[in-house]
């Protein structure tokens, strides 16, 4: 179905958000009609999120701006069992005072996305609250009759780990039958009928729509967003040094804090291919106002980066933060290159593209000939920007201006700038 009636559908759908949906007609006739309470499940296994989830967290966003009522659900609960989805290996145990502290820490995140406060104001839960409550054989009654294990053998993680001869603990094999019944509790509670989340959870989730319509006997929904990977293949949010996290106190360990000025920086380095998509899933920017953006070409694409940068750092800082972050980035840059007093060489906008890495290290004087430059990248001493060059055929392109600057380097010592014009 393409023709959606409500906001949360339509938006949803047009920013790249859906993957699958159990149904779609019914989520949308359901939208449009009434106030839609939807959840998502954090588990409290590090004491921050990263941006890994922060496609999730945007849909909490758009739900409560389309007019519905979001839930964010803390898993005190499910993080005691650990969610073993997608893993080849059992997730470590945490004591109780371990989640208590992650669950700390990842509270702050969500007031700087969605309002809990307004005329429609948003639902923090731990599942802990009935999940610790229940007595065992109580659970077992009530929830287990539900499930058989020739289902549960057919869900994703199980079926790999058998198939693999992996082991899979019985305390890991319980996780969808306390995941799912999170969903029926929230019916209950809060008349909530829609879980969201990635594709990973999709087994989970649809256990759980089955389980609380079984129980409930009331019409509920699932939605997936689709794993968000870099143009590169790489894991959304997964850098060199470590994992982008959301968090921003200098309270947390050196390992889980990310100052303004370092989250703006990873915005800012968005390959070329991806910025249209992340300003769809990460901003608020209009659609219109993206597909602008995105059609901007050569060195200009780094105006849309910069916009991604201040849009996404905005949403998580505040402006003031993203705009000190931006004023830093240029001031660190501008002042970097002219301590260096590095020589300078013009090169038109227009030879982007085109122009060889080694015809440009012959023409900084780096190198006397292309077969002086050849013998640099093959000894490793040839760098752009400071990344290694590792082929001749290496073309400089609009990706490689920083600021209006492409750095070429021949070794630690001889360096020299090309300035586009």
């Amino acid at each position: 179905m393409t023709n959606y009636k409500s906001d949360l559908m339509k938006t949803l759908t047009e920013r790249g958000f859906l993957y699958q949906c159990t149904d779609e007609d019914g989520l949308d006739k359901a939208a449009s009609s009434s106030v839609v309470t939807g959840y998502i499940g954090f588990d409290c296994t590090a004491p921050s999120l990263h941006v890994g989830s922060l496609v999730q967290i945007m849909m909490l966003r758009h739900l409560q701006k389309s007019g519905g009522r979001p839930i964010v659900l803390l898993g005190g609960g499910t993080t005691k069992i650990g969610d073993p989805s997608m893993k080849d290996k059992t997730r470590p145990i945490l004591t109780d005072e371990m989640i208590e502290e992650n669950k700390a820490g990842i509270k702050q995140v969500f007031s700087n996305f969605i309002d809990f406060d307004g005329d429609n104001p948003a639902i923090l839960v731990d599942n802990a609250e009935w999940l610790d409550n229940l007595g065992y054989i109580e659970f077992l009654r009530l929830v287990g009759t539900q499930f058989t294990i020739n289902r549960m053998v057919t869900m994703e993680t199980a079926k790999r780990r058998l198939e693999n001869e992996l082991p899979m603990t019985f305390l890991e094999f319980n996780y969808p039958l306390l995941q799912s019944y999170d969903f029926v509790e929230l019916n209950k509670r809060y008349g909530c009928t829609l879980q969201l989340g990635g594709s990973d959870q999709w087994g989970n989730i649809v256990t759980g729509v089955d389980l609380t319509r079984r129980m409930e006997g009331n019409e509920v929904y699932g939605f997936t967003t689709p794993l968000i990977t870099t143009a590169s293949g790489g894991k959304m949010g997964k850098t060199v040094d470590g994992a982008i996290w959301l968090n921003g106190d200098p309270g947390l360990s050196e390992h889980h804090f990310r100052t303004p000025y370092e989250y703006w920086q990873f915005w800012r380095n968005t390959d070329d291919a991806d910025v249209g998509r992340f300003l769809r899933l990460f901003t608020a920017v209009s659609l219109d106002e993206i597909a602008k953006l995105e059609a901007l070409e050569g060195a200009d694409i780094n105006i849309a980066k910069a916009r991604l940068a201040d849009e996404a750092t905005t949403l998580l800082h505040g402006a003031n933060a993203a705009k000190e972050a931006a004023e830093t980035a240029k001031q660190t840059f501008e002042q970097g290159m002219a301590a260096e007093g590095l020589p300078t060489f013009d090169v038109e906008k227009s030879e982007l593209g085109s122009l060889g890495v080694l015809a440009a290290t012959v023409m900084a004087g780096l190198a006397g000939s292309n077969g002086e430059a050849r013998r640099h990248i093959k000894a490793g001493a040839l760098k752009v920007n400071d990344e290694k060059v590792t082929t001749h055929e290496k073309v400089l392109e609009s990706a490689d201006v920083k600021e209006g600057i492409i750095k070429l380097s021949v070794g630690k010592k001889k360096h020299a700038l090309l300035k586009i014009v």
